[in-house]
């Protein structure tokens, strides 16, 4: 082969060598031009598939709640009817535990009956000064058990019922005591009773307050006049504790 020859054949192969190289740089950036392309509207792809999937979200939260038509589908509680729901738990839950530790409850006026105890050993005795007594019978007239204990109120009245006289209370301790339907209690009154025409008290009424209480109920004296000592600091007459 002649050196002419070989010099063409070897710019031959140098011009498809290049042609080859200039072809895969032109694929190249054809391929990087299509990355870039595809890198750049990708996230954008991705951001608006995110939307659309938050959207589809909200939107099947809200049909699940409500139902297609805006109803509370089957077996779904609504916001109002889980507050309805907790709020009837909790009252039911309150009131279980008031039946748990209400227990007996006290005794109140509305139930009880009152009376002076007479005949016998129940009648003061007029010559005793004021070492004699007189008791007062509480009855329980419910219809169910009830606690009572401590001091009653008692405060005498005159005829008319513009003199009054709130008797005060000894200093001795006190119980209570459980009265089942029809069971009664006492407590007593120390009197000091007196045949003097001078410095006497005349009771007519006695209104007695249970303990605890603020309504009276109202029994007539039985007894004779007592010797006035409304002014004085330890007076003869005064209420003992019931039982």
């Amino acid at each position: 082969m002649s050196s002419s020859t070989t010099a063409r054949t070897v710019r031959r192969r140098t011009l498809r060598t290049a042609a080859a190289v200039l072809t895969a740089a032109a694929g190249l950036t054809l391929t990087a031009c299509s990355g870039s392309d595809a890198t750049g509207t990708k996230p954008a792809a991705h951001a608006e598939s995110g939307k659309a999937a938050a959207e589809s979200s909200g939107a099947g939260s809200s049909a699940g709640a409500q139902g297609s038509d805006g109803k509370a589908a089957p077996g779904t509680k609504t916001d109002t009817e889980a507050d309805a729901a907790n709020k009837q738990s909790g009252s039911a839950n309150a009131t279980g535990g008031g039946k748990a530790s209400s227990g007996v409850q006290r005794c109140h006026t509305s139930g009880l009956k009152a009376a002076f105890a007479t005949g016998g050993d129940a009648t003061p005795d007029p010559n005793a000064g004021g070492s004699t007594t007189t008791s007062v019978v509480l009855t329980n007239k419910g219809g169910s058990a009830c606690t009572i204990g401590g001091f009653p109120g008692v405060d005498l009245k005159s005829e008319n019922g513009g003199e009054r006289w709130s008797l005060q209370r000894s200093t001795a301790k006190h119980g209570s005591i459980t009265l089942n339907p029809g069971d009664s209690t006492d407590f007593t009154i120390n009197v000091a009773l007196t045949k003097e025409e001078e410095g006497f008290y005349q009771p007519a009424w006695a209104d007695v307050t249970p303990p605890n209480e603020t309504k009276s109920i109202t029994i007539e004296w039985p007894w004779g006049t007592l010797v006035d000592q409304r002014g004085a600091t330890h007076p003869a007459t005064f209420v003992n504790p019931i039982g």
